[in-house]
């Protein structure tokens, strides 16, 4: 059954604090060393739970800052998930991942721990998080994750400062038996910086390198604020289809269906469609990177902020959007990040700015003025 994003998400992230003990450079949150007096309570926590689950059960992910800066996490966590919610977790590498915490989420039924990856070594890595020994707390946590049979995802930002190690990286991932690659592409919000964004020319670069990893890595990838990696995708399986070039994955036997990959991060979902972020103090976004308030659940029932503010039903109609991207022949499967275009433009309807490609009929536009 496919779902309607103009009613029901396909995923939701809840902040659940911003207090975090690392100094990351890029942090969308700008976390702090402590807890906000006015975050949601314990049942105010349950209560969005409840609002979530009559959304048709969409994703559900706790994130932060640190989520477990959060005394009553486990409680929480282990309400949604007798109610039969799909929970996973992006805690931050610090002391508090202890093998015993890793293995009290397991015992609750925690599906998935995700922690971030940001450089192949301690040099690069600490450096962007701006912790010194956040590499080796991170390594140990997911040897941790193995040890429990817990499946992990991977998260990598890329940006100038990495940029050079990605091929490293994609080793490191495979070694540390990771189910997901989660590539994020930086948006200047937060503490995240412009000059800290590799350039488009880069984007299609690294965009047309994950597609060619994806072909014989073990593990799945998938791109966060890049999606044109959608375009990639249907453009390269195309032509190799059209070549009959595909062939089988050495390391799994099995032939890659990018397709299938579309539907399991579904085209079409970006900020606003099909995806919704709920702050630390209940305000409700179209992503994280996308600052924008539209609503508080402390007022307003969840459901009714993302069916029908006006931010979220614009966001949702690719025709609206402006430039290249409003006549885009993949704008509803890809539709760009509108969180970049509002940070570098200040209009999230304008066109991607970190796209390179030209749709056809732009460029018969362009040829008509």
């Amino acid at each position: 059954m496919i779902r309607d994003y103009n009613e029901n998400p396909f995923i939701v992230i809840w902040e659940v604090t911003r207090a975090c003990e690392l100094k990351c450079l890029h942090c969308r949150a700008e976390a702090q060393h402590h807890r906000h007096p006015l975050e949601l309570s314990t049942e105010e926590g349950k209560q969005l739970i409840d609002q979530i689950y009559e959304m048709d059960n969409p994703l559900f992910v706790f994130t932060g800052g640190d989520p477990l800066m959060r005394p009553d996490l486990y409680e929480i966590a282990e309400y949604a998930i007798k109610k039969g919610v799909r929970v996973s977790m992006t805690p931050s590498a610090t002391p508090l991942v202890t093998k015993e915490a890793i293995q009290k989420a397991k015992e609750i039924g925690l599906s998935r721990w995700a922690f971030s990856l940001d450089g192949p070594n301690a040099k690069i890595h600490d450096h962007f998080r701006g912790t010194s020994g956040s590499f080796d707390l991170t390594m140990n946590a997911i040897n941790y994750l193995n040890e429990l049979e817990i499946p992990i995802q991977i998260n990598t930002t890329v940006s100038n400062y990495n940029l050079d190690h990605l091929d490293e990286m994609a080793v490191l991932v495979e070694k540390l038996n990771a189910v997901l690659w989660s590539v994020f592409f930086l948006v200047p919000t937060g503490r995240g910086k412009e000059t800290d964004i590799i350039s488009p020319e880069q984007h299609e670069e690294v965009l047309h390198w994950l597609y060619d990893i994806s072909k014989r890595a073990p593990f799945d990838i998938k791109t966060t604020e890049a999606h044109h990696y959608r375009r990639v995708i249907l453009q390269q399986s195309k032509k190799e289809k059209r070549n009959q070039k595909r062939v089988a994955n050495p390391l799994t036997g099995r032939i890659p269906d990018h397709s299938a990959a579309l539907g399991r991060a579904p085209s079409g979902i970006r900020d606003g469609n099909g995806f919704v972020f709920i702050s630390h103090i209940g305000e409700v976004y179209p992503s994280g990177f996308l600052p924008i308030k539209c609503g508080n659940i402390r007022k307003t029932p969840l459901a009714e902020i993302y069916r029908n503010h006006p931010v979220f039903k614009e966001l949702r109609n690719p025709d609206a959007y402006k430039g290249k991207c409003g006549v885009c022949e993949f704008r509803n499967i890809c539709g760009g990040s509108r969180a970049r275009a509002y940070a570098v433009t200040g209009d999230y309807m304008e066109s991607e700015p970190y796209c390179t490609y030209i749709p056809k009929h732009y460029k018969k536009q362009q040829l008509v003025t």
